[in-house]
């Protein structure tokens, strides 16, 4: 099967499990998963699996990506921040839904390689920087949307300060091994809503920039 084909069979089989929204799998059949594979899996990159990559690091299985994507509700107009860049695959799908990525990696080899990546695809309205995540972007701040391609430990406090009105963060919350995935909402009336989405599986959240990775 090609890859084209395996996009295909890959957006149908989301569609299959309750991903509908037609802009992410319009962005999902767009955006070649092989490109941001590590060497020797290239040929398993339309696996519905997370994957090893670089810095002991995955490449979330394709359903996640796209419920992930779904969950922010995007409609084109957005700013959108990403913690944890790791291969770029989500950055690049959250690229062709949203006005602005803004994304944050702690590993500087992942990013030099997500970037290298994006270039290649022609994805000229990503921002990246090697930061710690744990602490957002307050630059930038507010973001309409912010996503969480990492497990936190507990309730993101730091980087629900940087939403926009009614803004939406969504992310794993939990320790090691299974995470529950919320969905923050900031109400006009300044109260966070929150929604229990699925369970889930991502690495940690950790703190700082590596050192050399």
């Amino acid at each position: 099967m090609n890859s084209v084909d395996a996009r295909m069979g890959i957006v149908l089989a989301l569609r299959k499990a309750g991903v509908i929204d037609p802009l992410v799998l319009d962005a999902m059949e767009t955006i070649p998963r092989e490109v941001f594979m590590s060497a020797g899996f290239e040929d398993r990159a339309w696996e519905d699996a997370a994957l090893p990559i670089e810095c002991g690091q995955t490449i979330s299985q394709p359903f996640v990506v796209g419920f992930m994507s779904a969950a922010l509700e995007l409609s084109g107009r957005e700013k959108v921040l990403e913690i944890g860049t790791g291969s770029g695959y989500q950055t690049a799908i959250l690229s062709k839904l949203a006005r602005r990525v803004y994304t944050l990696e702690r590993y500087r080899t992942l990013l030099r390689h997500a970037q290298s990546r994006h270039e290649a695809l022609k994805l000229t309205n990503i921002i990246s920087k090697c930061s710690d995540g744990a602490l957002g972007w307050p630059d930038q701040a507010p973001f309409d949307r912010i996503i969480f391609t990492c497990a936190t430990p507990h309730r993101p406090d730091a980087l629900l300060a940087q939403l926009a009105p009614a803004g939406i963060l969504v992310a794993p919350v939990g320790p090691g091994g299974v995470q529950e995935l919320l969905r923050y909402r900031l109400r006009k009336d300044g109260v966070f809503e929150e929604e229990a989405l699925m369970d889930v599986r991502f690495v940690p959240l950790l703190p700082g920039v590596a050192r050399d990775a």
